[in-house]
């Protein structure tokens, strides 16, 4: 429980000029938190919004800062932070971040004269445009800030709080933004305020860890996994789409009993609150998305056909599909975004994700392939189920288990009361085809055939930055040079069969944290922003395998 303890700050960390708003509505509701919002705060943010954000060990300030003057929207921040700014060709002006700053220190002050503990972060939004943003971004952190630039009328944009009485969080609240103090009675009954329950506490921390956060996240919130590509971000969505319901869809208990003996756990993935953006911040896979849109295009379609002409005969969408690929390229990603765009789209219930291989299925006993396959449809009802490694269920022998999986799969894929689930078989090119080939039966009902391209060095780079970026590292020019150089040479010797693609570059980074970290253990380098800079000496080798050259006549 403790290292979630600063998860309020870190999750704001994370955001973006894309999901920052969003991630605000997402407080509005987390019973954990508490909320609030000031028409201004004096004596530095008078004419601003200004939200306040707090749980147990937390505050987060969110100003607004709205641009005086339209027409000089981009500015030069001081890297000093000093109070009055300079730049040529402009009037000098108030430093926006300096004001965040001062706010920031007046908050702090009076939590601490309330004998109040917590970590104070600041966040900026900004209409203004700061020219120098990139070198400031190591200050800011320093400062314990984030400033987000380049917004367009934020004036007109507001955020919904959490601001219930009974929230612990109200009293952090109340000695932040009261100016003096009611006297020392006052104050010990304050102190005496803050003094939790155990229990209680207990039982809020935990509600908040478990809590899904709206980002984040290839499992929402969670760190994503090697088959994953790195987020791309979107463009700025303003939709008021930005609910987070999923939070409240009932998702089961990953684990089936093959038989009396051996029980098998069977990973579940939770839907995305907004599937849409999660593909947009895919890192290519261009024509995965667009023949995404059109499947689920149609399926919402049909959905609105049906409502509006209830007599009408129906396009016929079949959801089973087959994606096409090798390890690393984004597969179960996908997979996971499909699932939450068809319970978007009203085609599924719940739109989440039941991942499988032939393990699941074959278990020690006769009988053991009809129970399981009952047990995982029953997981998988109103979402996906997804078999990896399919073409392994197609044995060469006659009585391999596996084949009975697949007729086993085909009888429920034939049953029409069977509406309200999605299956996806995914495995290399190869192997997959030639088991939809042997089946005929197979090749019609998974008509919807995805291929997930290997990534190119570009977007192998692409990826490295943005997971680099989650952990708030940033590369030195030359290490970042060497890393190029060592991923191309990589890139170039690799064996197509057996490159990791985003996976690769998943193991290569955490050789490079690890570096990174021994380094920084043994040098103790004395400027905080050092510990979060690779350098060339955190970049080691990369070795893989080289393709293997076949002799033959």
């Amino acid at each position: 429980m403790m290292r979630n303890k600063n998860r309020l700050i870190k999750d704001f960390q994370k955001q973006t000029k894309t999901t920052i708003w969003k991630h605000m509505e997402a407080m509005a509701v987390n019973y954990a938190v508490y909320s609030n919002r000031l028409k201004g705060f004096a004596p530095f943010m008078n004419d601003d919004d200004v939200y306040f954000y707090c749980d147990s060990t937390n505050m987060v300030i969110v100003c607004i800062d709205c641009y005086d003057n339209f027409y000089d929207r981009t500015c030069v921040e001081s890297v000093d932070m000093e109070p009055i700014v300079y730049h040529p060709g402009c009037e000098p002006h108030e430093g926006r971040v300096w004001k965040l700053k001062e706010t920031m220190q007046i908050v702090k002050e009076r939590l601490q004269k309330q004998h109040i503990v917590l970590n104070v972060y600041g966040v900026m939004l900004t209409e203004a445009k700061i020219t120098n943003a990139e070198e400031l971004e190591l200050v800011w952190e320093f400062n314990d800030m984030k400033v987000i630039d380049g917004f367009l009328s934020l004036g007109h944009r507001k955020a919904g709080v959490n601001n219930d009485e009974d929230l612990r969080g109200k009293i952090y609240f109340d000695a932040a933004v009261n100016e003096e103090d009611d006297g020392e009675e006052e104050e010990e009954k304050t102190c005496k305020e803050v003094k939790f329950d155990d229990t209680e506490f207990e039982r809020m921390m935990t509600d908040f860890i478990n809590r899904e956060y709206e980002e984040e996240m290839n499992k929402q919130g969670e760190t994503p996994t090697d088959d994953d590509p790195a987020p791309e971000e979107p463009e700025e969505d303003t939709s008021e789409n930005s609910g987070n319901d999923v939070d409240d869809t009932v998702i089961p208990q990953g684990e089936i009993e093959q038989n009396l003996n051996l029980s098998v756990k069977v990973e579940i993935l939770r839907p995305f609150a907004n599937p849409r953006e999660e593909l947009d911040k895919l890192v290519g896979c261009e024509d995965i998305k667009r023949r995404m849109d059109e499947l689920v295009a149609l399926t919402d379609y049909n959905k609105m056909m049906s409502e509006l002409f209830p007599d009408s005969k129906q396009h016929q969408v079949s959801l089973h599909s087959v994606f096409l690929g090798r390890p690393g390229t984004g597969k179960t990603t996908v997979c996971k975004i499909y699932g939450s765009l068809l319970r978007k789209a009203g085609a599924l219930s719940k739109g989440h994700v039941v991942v499988c291989d032939r393990g699941t299925f074959i278990g020690t006993l006769w009988g053991d392939e009809e129970r399981s396959m009952r047990q995982v449809l029953e997981l998988a009802k109103g979402g996906v189920l997804m078999i990896d490694e399919a073409y392994l269920l197609n044995g060469k022998h006659e009585s391999d288990p596996g084949k009975l999986v697949i007729q086993l799969l085909m009888n429920i894929l034939a049953d029409e009361t069977q509406r309200d689930i999605a299956v996806v078989l995914c495995g290399y090119k190869e192997p997959m085809l030639k088991l939809l080939s042997t089946n005929p039966g197979l090749q019609s009902r998974f008509p919807n055939k995805f291929e997930f391209s290997d990534f190119t060095v570009d977007e192998l780079l692409e990826i490295t930055r943005r997971r680099v970026r989650e952990y708030q590292y940033e590369f030195t020019q030359p290490a970042w040079e060497k890393y190029n150089h060592l991923l191309s040479t990589a890139y170039q010797q690799r064996d197509p069969q057996t490159w990791g693609n985003a996976r690769f570059i998943a193991n290569q980074l955490e050789r490079i944290y690890i570096q990174h970290a021994t380094r920084c253990v043994r040098q103790r380098p004395a400027d905080k922003s050092q510990m979060r800079l690779l350098t060339p000496d955190d970049i080691l080798p990369i070795e893989v395998p080289k393709e293997r050259r076949h002799i033959g006549f």
